[in-house]
């Protein structure tokens, strides 16, 4: 649905070694890099990405929602997350006020955006 989702961060170095450490189970890594007020791409296929570039500005609180093939990758995500610095904003679990599969973990990071790692697959 989307190319990229680009947003400021008040502390460049910060936050991108969080979203590399906390997206590392979806197989996140740096597509490309310019200055920090130009940013960094974040993706796990070279295809839709996460963009953050530093501003000095507070930026507005956004919740963005990543996908899980697999519900050890929400666990997984929760842990790196937490262990990166992320303030936890909901455990990894279900959520059957979405949908009955609905698996998700929330984090708050640097800047208190709402990350969101979900898996829709049913347990095996």
């Amino acid at each position: 649905m989307f190319d990229h989702v680009k947003f400021g961060v008040t502390d460049y170095q910060t936050s991108k070694s969080f979203y590399l450490k906390a997206l590392a189970p979806l197989g996140v890594v740096i597509a490309s890099e310019g200055e920090p007020s130009y940013g960094v791409e974040l993706s796990p296929n070279g295809k839709a990405s996460l963009c953050l570039f530093q501003t000095h500005e507070k930026p507005a609180h956004l919740h963005i929602a990543f996908i899980a093939d697999r519900r050890e990758q929400v666990d997984a995500f929760y842990h790196a997350a937490l262990a990166a610095g992320a303030k936890d904003n909901g455990a990894p679990g279900l959520r059957p006020q979405y949908t009955g599969a609905y698996y998700a973990a929330f984090v708050l990071d640097p800047d208190g955006h709402n990350i969101e790692v979900v898996c829709h697959e049913s347990e095996a």
